[in-house]
């Protein structure tokens, strides 16, 4: 379990004054730098105390504002995994709060030379508190994924001075934009602050998404500049609307990455404690992320600055939870993946983080790191096996409507093996990592070229098509195809069973140009331009938000028993055999849900009628004795014929 026999860390604000405090087990000497307001005159360096692994050190009148950095000395041996150089300024990894951005520099690399003026300063902080309210966002609800730059840098009725930064999500155009599509959290891309990786300046190009971060906790001046205060107002806005905040979080490697990379903090504190080094090589970095390292997350003290973190956002900002990338490193030792890791009991246990929002990508890039299902409740999980078989159903591979609909019924197969009756997936067709819905039914290969890297990174396999032209096309008919592949894609992602997430503009058709791997394009590419967004599709979103909130059967997340709860059907009416289920061409398929309608306040049955095939189809519903099957959407009556491309819901009116 983490520590908890060591004083706090980081800067804690005591009678006596402003404490300071580190931890480093191999570190001979920790100096405290104080920096002007400007953080550019180094005012001096004051060496800390040292009991047991701890250094501290406590100062006298030092106002709220101050500037500060950490140097370490010791031994100085990469080979053997200990990289102590006092010319090297750092950043404390409890800060919360940086005086400007990290940016690369040949020096950050290079023994003995000064790095103080490329290094970010710490700001000392009042810590202000606020009393945790018990999350807005319950299992079932929608998730909008949110880069918080790309999605306001260009919105029109933002006011400028906020635009790309946390403050505009606060704003009302935003709050209703999100209150229209259903969206019953945001869930917010890194905002704390990274460094570029280092291949990229020279490319001319920045990281747009932020997952590679530096200090867990230090909230990144471009995104956040009015720091922790301004993420507390926006969590408040957006509870005040009804909205969930889930921030990203990546605990699983730092960007001071592989040993070419940048010493700017818990490399140089204590590179032995804080990351996972061969056990017969201690200067080789473990790396299980693809990333250059791998966080230790079996240390203790590792342990206890991601609790920390943890803590942290919720104490000083109020959110409702947290999605940890890659997330398998978290339950990780030397000897593989544990679902019963230690530091998932000290999450699940701790009175502060019990209750929050918790969900994994549920998979790495190490040995054996793929681990969908085998995280411990109340983890919910990324599904992307379901998102592949969604893609694979509607590009027309054969063999498809029986994952499809183990898709839409929430996954047992996966979610079940630890003896569970619920599901944890969280379903989703596209994110920030591949394809945008609109490039995923406009592009039959990846194009990202723009990258620098000749088009060799990124997935080759996106289960994806072009409507029969690739990319951009002048052709109406192409044009209308592409639309109808997008809103029968949204409508499979809304009528599947647990949590849904959809990743913000996608409910407007935005295209990165077919680059599935955007990370390095914080430029037009990823800024949502508003003005190109199609408004057919955001109507076609607001239907079917409002239809999900209406029947709450799709929100709910105990597996479906076969005794009444769901009815799977072919076209003609009569329920789907064993030959329908595994014949390879089967298109089509017919769901019968029981459910409540909220607005009737009465249990009433609800049909999703999935027609893949490309002409319109016809079908039978079962018959109603009382009433008439309609439209959910729109209301009209019920059809002859399903609509080619579609996915059509149809309730009971009695």
């Amino acid at each position: 379990m983490p520590q908890t026999g060591i004083p706090p860390l980081g800067v804690t604000h005591t009678a006596g004054g402003t404490r300071f405090a580190v931890w480093s087990h191999n570190a001979a000497r920790i100096d405290l730098c104080l920096f002007d307001e400007a953080g550019a005159t180094e005012l001096g360096r004051l060496p800390m105390q040292r009991e047991g692994d701890v250094h501290s050190i406590t100062l006298a009148d030092l106002p709220p504002g101050s500037r500060y950095g950490l140097r370490a000395d010791g031994v100085y041996s990469p080979e053997h995994g200990l990289w102590f150089d006092p010319s090297k300024l750092l950043v404390d990894p409890y800060a919360t709060e940086l005086d400007r951005p990290f940016r690369h520099g040949t020096r950050l690399t290079v023994f003995g030379e000064e790095t103080a003026d490329l290094v970010p300063k710490a700001i000392v902080t009042e810590a202000k508190t606020v009393k945790p309210k018990p999350p807005l966002w319950q299992p079932g609800g929608l998730i909008y994924e949110v880069a918080v730059k790309p999605f306001t840098i260009l919105h029109p009725d933002v006011p400028k001075r906020k635009r790309g930064t946390v403050a505009a999500l606060a704003e009302p155009v935003v709050l209703d934009h999100l209150k229209r599509i259903g969206a019953s959290a945001v869930e917010l891309m890194p905002i704390v602050a990274w460094i570029d990786e280092r291949h990229l300046p020279p490319l001319g190009l920045h990281n747009g998404w932020g997952y590679n971060p530096i200090a867990p906790m230090a909230l990144d001046p471009r995104l956040v500049p009015g720091g922790v205060s301004e993420l507390r107002r926006t969590v408040d806005a957006l509870h005040k609307a009804g909205i969930g905040v889930i921030l990203d979080l990546v605990f699983n490697h730092s960007g001071e990455s592989d040993r070419l990379g940048a010493t700017l903090s818990m490399r140089g504190i204590d590179n032995l404690a804080y990351y996972r080094h061969a056990t017969d090589r201690p200067g080789e970095l473990i790396n299980d992320t693809g990333c250059g390292n791998t966080i230790a997350c079996d240390h203790p003290v590792v342990q206890r600055l991601i609790l920390d973190s943890l803590r942290h956002f919720v104490l000083a900002a109020g959110v409702d939870g947290f999605r940890f990338d890659l997330a398998s490193i978290l339950g990780r030792d030397m000897s593989g993946f544990h679902r019963d890791a230690a530091l998932f009991a000290a999450i699940a246990a701790d009175p502060v983080l019990a209750d929050r929002v918790l969900i994994a990508e549920p998979w790495d890039t190490g040995p054996g790191g793929y681990q969908l299902g085998n995280f411990p409740a109340p983890f919910l999980e990324w599904n992307d096996r379901a998102r592949d078989d969604i893609r694979r159903y509607w590009r027309g591979d054969r063999h498809a409507v029986g994952a499809l609909a183990t898709a839409l019924a929430g996954a047992s197969d996966t979610f079940s093996r630890w003896g569970e009756t619920k599901t944890r997936s969280v379903n989703f067709i596209a994110a920030h990592d591949g394809f945008t819905l609109m490039d995923l039914v406009s592009y039959a290969r990846k194009h990202n070229e723009a990258n620098g890297e000749a088009n060799r990174d990124g997935h080759d396999e996106n289960y994806s098509w072009n409507n029969g032209a690739e990319g951009p096309i002048d052709d109406p008919e192409i044009a209308v195809a592409r639309r109808h592949d997008v809103m029968a894609l949204l409508g499979t992602l809304f009528a599947s069973r647990g949590a849904i997430m959809l990743t913000a503009g996608d409910e407007g058709g935005r295209s990165q140009a077919g680059n599935n791997n955007a990370y390095a394009q914080d430029n037009a590419v990823t800024w949502l331009d508003w003005s190109k967004l199609d408004p057919q599709l955001f109507d076609h979103t607001a239907r079917l938000a409002a239809m999900r909130r209406r029947f709450g059967v799709f929100g709910e997340t105990g597996f479906f028993t076969g005794n009444g709860d769901v009815a799977w059907l072919r076209f003609d009416g009569h329920p789907m055999t064993v030959d329908d289920w595994e014949h390879p061409a089967t298109d089509n398929l017919v769901m019968i849900l029981p459910t409540e309608d909220s607005e009737e306040k009465r249990r009433m049955r609800l049909a999703v009628v999935v027609n893949r095939s490309h002409a319109p189809h016809p079908f039978r519903l079962p018959a109603s004795l009382d009433g008439e099957w309609r439209d959910a959407l729109s209301g009209t009556g019920l059809p002859a014929l399903a609509p080619a491309r579609s996915v059509s819901f149809f309730v009971e009116v009695f």
